[in-house]
């Protein structure tokens, strides 16, 4: 047995057919969830692949919470990490033409925020640790990357 957990998270689905509530779960460096019947997993969001098949989660919004702890002082204080992910179109050689990511920390009364093009989590998660008040660090999240 693993001795890494499972984190679950509870988000939105939103393309031009609608919105649907999904949760994504995050399994070491794995990242899973199921949209409209169809099991997507991948290293991160931005890059899902259909799990058994061929294609890749494209022209759609993605939004779940994070809860995510802030170290300050020796204490743990609570924060939660808002994330946004958009998806682009997928172009013909099947990449997407984009992928933004903004995050927003709610933490001790303020909002900080970062949005990088890419979908890059770590990236935008260390603009956000630059925000910070001077002793904060970000905690670390159990699971995997977005």
């Amino acid at each position: 047995m693993s001795s890494e957990s499972t984190e679950v998270w509870a988000g939105w689905y939103r393309d031009r057919r609608g919105a649907e509530a999904v949760t994504i779960a995050a399994h070491g460096r794995q990242l899973r969830t199921r949209i409209r019947g169809v099991e997507y997993e991948g290293a991160s969001l931005a890059a899902l692949e259909v799990v058994g098949a061929e294609g890749v989660l494209s022209s759609c919004v993605l939004e779940w919470d994070i809860p995510l702890p802030v170290h300050v002082d020796g204490a743990v204080e609570r924060a939660t990490l808002s994330c946004l992910l958009t998806l682009g179109e997928l172009r013909p050689e099947g990449s997407l033409d984009r992928a933004d990511l903004n995050l927003t920390l709610r933490y001790g009364g303020a909002a900080y925020e970062s949005g990088v093009a890419g979908g890059d989590f770590d990236e935008a998660l260390d603009h956000i640790q630059r925000q910070l008040p001077a002793g904060a660090e970000l905690g670390v999240l159990a699971s995997a990357e977005a």
